[in-house]
C-alpha cells in the first residue's frame, strides 16, 4: 500500500506540516523496464486533493519536448544517504548542474536523451544517490525530471527521467482516470 506524506521535513517524525494522503491508484508507464530502468516513471492518484498551504504546493510541469540546456542550475531534493555508510531523516536538497547527454552515454549504456536527462557535474562531486529515487529535478520552478539511477558509489552524473518526454503519456492517463 502506497501512502503519500506531503509538507514533511523530518521523516522520522509526526510534523504539523504533514499531509498524509492515501493513494487510489498507482499507474506504473506500461513500458517500465526495470532492467534497465527506461520509462521510470508513475503516476499516483490520490483519494482525497491535497490543501495547498506555504509548506505544500504544486509545480509546475515542463512543456512536451522541451529540453534544458547543458550548464542549466537545477535543485533535486530527497531524504537518500548523504554518504555510503550516512543517511539523513531530514530533507536535503542540492544544487546540481545539467550535463550533455554523451556523459551518461558514455557511462551508462541503456541511456537515452529522449527520455533521459545527465544531471550532475564530475567536478563539484554532488550528486542524487540511494534513497533519493523519485525525487523532484526543479528547474526554474518547472519539474523537470525525476531521480531514477546512477552509479553505485554515488559519483556523478546521474540519470533522471525527463518528464517533458512523458507528457502526452501523463496527459492520456490523466484524462483516462478524471485525475
Amino acid at each position: 500500500r502506497i501512502r503519500v506524506i506531503l509538507g514533511a521535513h523530518n521523516i522520522r517524525r509526526e510534523e504539523r506540516t504533514q499531509q498524509r494522503l492515501s493513494v487510489l491508484r498507482a499507474i506504473r508507464h506500461p513500458q517500465y523496464d526495470p532492467q534497465n530502468n527506461l520509462n521510470d516513471i508513475m503516476l499516483l492518484q490520490l483519494k482525497n486533493r491535497a490543501r495547498r498551504n506555504r509548506f505544500v504546493r504544486p509545480v509546475a510541469l515542463p512543456q512536451t519536448q522541451a529540453r534544458l540546456n547543458p550548464g542549466t542550475s537545477c535543485t533535486v531534493a530527497g531524504w537518500g544517504l548523504v554518504s555510503l555508510k550516512g543517511r539523513t531523516d531530514t530533507l536535503r536538497d542540492v544544487r546540481l548542474r545539467v550535463q550533455r547527454d554523451q556523459e551518461c552515454s558514455r557511462r551508462f549504456r541503456a541511456y537515452t536523451g529522449q527520455t533521459e536527462i545527465c544531471v550532475g557535474d564530475r567536478r563539484e562531486r554532488k550528486s542524487a544517490f540511494m534513497g533519493d529515487s523519485g525525487g523532484p529535478l526543479v528547474c526554474n520552478n518547472v519539474a523537470q525530471g525525476i531521480v531514477s539511477y546512477g552509479d553505485r558509489m554515488g559519483t556523478p552524473p546521474a540519470v533522471f527521467t525527463r518528464v517533458a518526454g512523458f507528457r502526452s503519456w501523463i496527459n492520456r492517463t490523466m484524462r483516462r482516470f478524471k485525475m
